[in-house]
């Protein structure tokens, strides 16, 4: 892999905010197919929507923020602790969301229409969720990460950011997420068709 260049990482946490939203609308377009009656993928399409979050923004791309990013933030100045303690309460609470939608999923399978009204409130708090802290990262961390953190700061991210390995085998898992990313996507139709 080509190395990146300075302040990369932000470009890299932008994109994959950009796949997590789309991997969202489409579980929100999903339930309304669902909803209206329409012609809606199989289940196992919902559910690869969950692997994936569950595999990449909750094992992957929180971790390294936390432990990277927000860490060096702490580390030059205490003026974000608050936010970051946030954020980082997001990212655990993020998880029992996901958990949460998955258990939902289950039931609508077992039950049918009964457990349909759960799962899709699960899918709209999610999204609402989420589109709250992407705002925060974007709009408060990422500055501040910008102004105050230095070269060397900006190496060691934009290094870790550059790289997204299986962390039990070392097999590049960015390749096979971003395949399961344009199944999803493609196999959810488009709102206006």
């Amino acid at each position: 892999m080509q190395p990146l260049g300075p302040r990369s990482a932000i470009l890299v946490i932008l994109n994959e905010h950009r796949q997590l939203s789309a991997i969202i609308e489409g579980m929100l377009r999903f339930t309304r197919l669902l909803e209206t009656g329409s012609k809606a993928p199989g289940l196992m399409v919902f559910r690869a929507m969950l692997y994936y979050i569950r595999e990449y923004p909750e094992q992957v791309h929180h971790r390294k923020e936390d432990r990277y990013l927000f860490a060096r933030l702490r580390a030059r100045t205490d003026e974000f602790d608050d936010v970051l303690d946030e954020l980082e309460a997001q990212h655990a609470e993020g998880d029992a969301r996901v958990r949460d939608l998955e258990h939902a999923l289950t039931r609508y399978e077992l039950k049918g229409e009964s457990a349909f009204a759960a799962l899709r409130a699960l899918v709209q708090e999610y999204a609402e969720f989420c589109l709250r802290h992407r705002s925060l990262e974007e709009e408060v961390i990422l500055p501040a990460a910008r102004r105050l953190l230095t070269t060397d700061d900006w190496a060691e991210i934009d290094a870790v950011f550059g790289v997204n390995r299986d962390p039990f085998d070392g097999v590049k898992l960015e390749e096979d997420l971003g395949k399961l990313f344009s199944m999803i996507v493609k196999a959810i139709p488009d709102a206006n068709n």
